[in-house]
């Protein structure tokens, strides 16, 4: 039987969300790239379960909510899109 530390299980779920920000578009890629990296492990379970949620819209979609071009129809969502708005304006 495998026995899987906590520190194993939390890099393995890094590893997932690193290859899901691996978008088509650069600019997804380095904005939820560096999102997933330097803010996600510091959520609370409720909001990394919304991140990954809004991680199966498509990109072109991703790009306009993250860009404030177009508003999610999902308002549950609009708490997390905001922290990466953040993110974003912090990190640049």
């Amino acid at each position: 039987m495998s026995t899987t530390t906590v520190e194993e299980k939390q890099e393995q779920t890094q590893q997932r969300l690193r290859w899901a920000c691996r978008r088509g578009m650069l600019e997804l890629d380095i904005l939820l790239g560096d999102f997933a990296e330097l803010v996600y492990p510091q959520l609370d379970r409720v909001d990394q379960l919304r991140f990954q949620e809004l991680l199966l819209f498509s990109d072109q979609d991703l790009l306009e909510y993250c860009l404030g071009k177009n508003k999610i129809d999902s308002p549950e969502l609009e708490p997390i899109i905001e922290k990466i708005r953040q993110a974003a304006a912090n990190h640049s």
